[in-house]
């Protein structure tokens, strides 16, 4: 029924659906369902390519059975800032981290990191976190550990000495530069492989075309990322307010 947990039956539909090469919005107009509740499915369960409705319904059931209770809403808890939809805010923010998750990211992570990005602040304490998100101080000081060394996050103190954890507008850029570096030294490691394993010797070559794809490719997106940025700190022209000139008859 629209509105509860999906069947069995319609995660199958929707295998079919993604079978077939349909949108998320045609599977969900075929099932009733919001879009959303479509995207979350899949992105949840391997994505596109590699959902299976079985799995996808058991791997759910098993959430089900381990997830601890709700907290119940504070009925007094202050409206949203700018007159947003609560409910709405709350569904996107679980399909964004469900995206986060289907590019790579630990669930806990990608739980923080959307958490960080869909406040306006752009910027949370620990126990903010820990209230927001319902889990342990552990948990939030180790997701927060992984997203600095992905460049993701930093760290800054407030007026009251407190602990922040910010994310820059300019985040996926520190991300990706972050990722270069890494990458940088991938490629140093597959050509000392090189020397080690032999020049010409097969191991040595497949080591010298990892390093020499790597390479390129790293210094694309470093070359991308910097482009990138210069455009997002460029002030977008305002249009001229002067009256065009009349016309020459």
């Amino acid at each position: 029924m629209p509105g509860g947990r999906l069947t069995q039956q319609e995660r199958r539909q929707i295998a079919l659906g993604l079978a077939d090469g349909l949108a998320y919005a045609e599977i969900a107009r075929r099932l009733g369902r919001p879009t959303s509740t479509i995207t979350r499915e899949v992105l949840r369960n391997g994505g596109p390519t590699t959902y299976r409705a079985d799995l996808a319904h058991r791997a759910t059931q098993q959430r089900v059975h381990h997830r601890r209770p709700a907290t119940p809403r504070d009925p007094k808890a202050p409206p949203q800032a700018h007159g947003r939809d609560a409910e709405a805010v709350r569904e996107y923010e679980e399909i964004y981290t469900t995206v986060l998750m289907a590019s790579g990211a630990p669930r806990m992570m990608a739980r923080v990191l959307a958490c960080l990005t869909l406040t306006d602040a752009g910027s949370l304490t620990a126990s903010e976190l820990v209230q927001r998100l319902q889990v342990s101080p552990a948990s939030i000081s180790k997701a927060i550990a992984f997203l600095e060394s992905q460049g993701l996050v930093r760290r800054e103190r407030d007026e009251r000495r407190r602990e922040r954890y910010v994310v820059d507008d300019d985040v996926w850029y520190q991300s990706m530069m972050a990722s270069a570096r890494a990458t940088a030294r991938l490629v140093e490691t597959a050509r000392q492989g090189v020397g080690v394993l032999g020049p010409g010797t097969p191991a040595a070559t497949r080591l010298e075309n990892i390093a020499r794809f790597v390479d390129f490719v790293s210094e694309s997106m470093a070359r991308a990322a910097e482009q990138a940025r210069e455009v997002l700190h460029t002030k977008p022209e305002t249009p001229s307010t002067a009256p065009p000139e009349p016309r020459s008859a």
